[in-house]
């Protein structure tokens, strides 16, 4: 049984030979490395334990991430590497003193913990497939808490009563499963964010189902949400959305109206209406969900760059900016903008969002460690917390029908619950 992250140091592997099991390691990682970013090589700098990072590091992803991380202290290190990998003692001390010297904790915003009425629990769990990076998180109606392990190509289910876990293997190899969502039946739908293709997992069999792109330059499809008539939608990182209705396998693609956008985030309003982010402009747009016409809605600020969105019960939309570091709201009926500042201030990177009534909730991914937020609409007060784990960047959240939250914490390779409750 799987606990949570509080009480959970499972996962580190002590017997035989640390060279043998190097290399077991990277053969088991094998399928994972190939979800990893592809980037150009990169030169380590020189020192004990360049060469084993460079075999251990990079069997699951390019050492540029190494390079461009925001670094850590050695006990930092030992944490990653042990979400990442299971290394025995020996070689991950040498890989973790290796990497806190020659990429060391940088100058980062620390987390703003402002009090309130508001009491969370989070609770994390540490997913079984080690640097799976699990991206999007789906609440399901039974308890359940799925995820997508964007780099180990499987979708796994939790339930967080029992601390039980599963992984499902997709079809296809290297598929990169990014966002998911469940239809009425129980079915999981994900985005095959690098195999080009809508998927659907029945979780009573385990069969997959695969609906590739119809159009050749179509690419990168990446959040689905249903409507309430069953529909599928979702974005595309090739500036389009689409549309795919489960019954009869028809799909439909259309392109945004500006050139070179990407449709991030997207939810559907009370009408059926979708909207979505664009994370590559200062724009919202909208989906009439008869014609697919795009209407795209500009923001004030050049720089604005939203990344996930949510629409409370007014439909009023609701987006997080992540370059700038503000929490924006967006009036249909008006086209009034109007945006806070996040409590971790321009360089928090808000990120994952979800609504819960007139309550808005998103992550900091820029601050150490990521906060989780709660913004009240209608006092316009902040709450922050800290997660426990650090957070590793919290891409995604999604609110369950109680009003509790699920988060995927991407790069300590966990997803959790937060569990609310209103003192007052």
């Amino acid at each position: 049984m799987r606990k949570p992250f509080q009480s959970y140091r499972g996962g580190i592997m002590r017997s035989g030979s640390w060279l043998i099991l190097v290399g077991a390691v990277l053969g088991a990682s094998e399928t994972a490395g190939a979800q990893g970013p592809q980037r150009q090589p990169v030169q380590l700098p020189e020192g004990e334990g360049k060469q084993l990072v460079e075999t251990a590091c990079s069997s699951c992803h390019q050492l540029n991430l190494l390079v461009n991380s925001g670094g850590y202290t050695a006990e930092g290190w030992r944490q990653v590497i042990g979400s990442m990998a299971a290394l025995p003692g020996e070689p991950a001390a040498v890989i973790a003193e290796y990497l806190s010297k020659n990429f060391p904790e940088k100058p980062r915003p620390q987390a703003v913990v402002i009090p309130g009425s508001v009491s969370v629990s989070i609770k994390e769990w540490l997913v079984p497939s080690l640097g799976s990076r699990p991206h999007d998180p789906l609440a399901t109606p039974d308890g359940a808490i799925w995820w997508t392990g964007q780099w180990s190509n499987v979708l796994g289910r939790l339930d967080p009563t029992t601390g039980t876990m599963k992984e499902f293997p997709l079809k296809t190899p290297r598929s990169g499963p990014h966002g998911l969502a469940a239809d009425a039946a129980g079915n999981i739908w994900y985005t095959g964010n690098s195999q080009r293709h809508i998927g659907k997992l029945d979780p009573g069999t385990g069969e997959v189902t695969e609906h590739p792109l119809n159009q050749a330059e179509a690419r990168g499809p990446h959040t689905p949400v249903f409507d309430q008539k069953g529909v599928l939608w979702f974005t595309l990182q090739s500036g389009m959305v689409g549309r795919l209705n489960p019954e009869t396998g028809e799909m439909k693609i259309v392109r945004t109206p500006s050139a070179n956008t990407y449709p991030y985030g997207i939810q559907v309003n009370s009408e059926g209406v979708p909207w979505y982010v664009d994370f590559r402009g200062n724009r919202i747009g909208s989906v009439d969900p008869v014609t697919m016409e795009i209407r795209e809605h500009d923001l004030p600020d050049p720089a604005a760059r939203p990344r996930r969105i949510a629409i409370t019960p007014d439909d009023v939309v609701w987006y997080t900016d992540h370059a700038r570091g503000y929490l924006g709201r967006f009036d249909p009926q008006t086209g009034a903008v109007r945006e806070w500042p996040s409590p971790g201030g321009p360089q928090s990177r808000p990120y994952g969002i979800a609504a819960v009534g007139k309550v808005v909730w998103y992550s900091e991914s820029g601050v150490r460690p990521n906060t989780l937020v709660r913004f009240d609409t209608q006092t316009e007060k902040f709450q922050t917390w800290t997660i426990p784990s650090g957070g590793g960047v919290v891409r995604n959240m999604m609110a369950r029908a109680d009003g509790n939250l699920v988060l995927a914490c991407s790069g300590v390779n966990r997803v959790a619950l937060v569990e609310v409750r209103d003192n007052d």
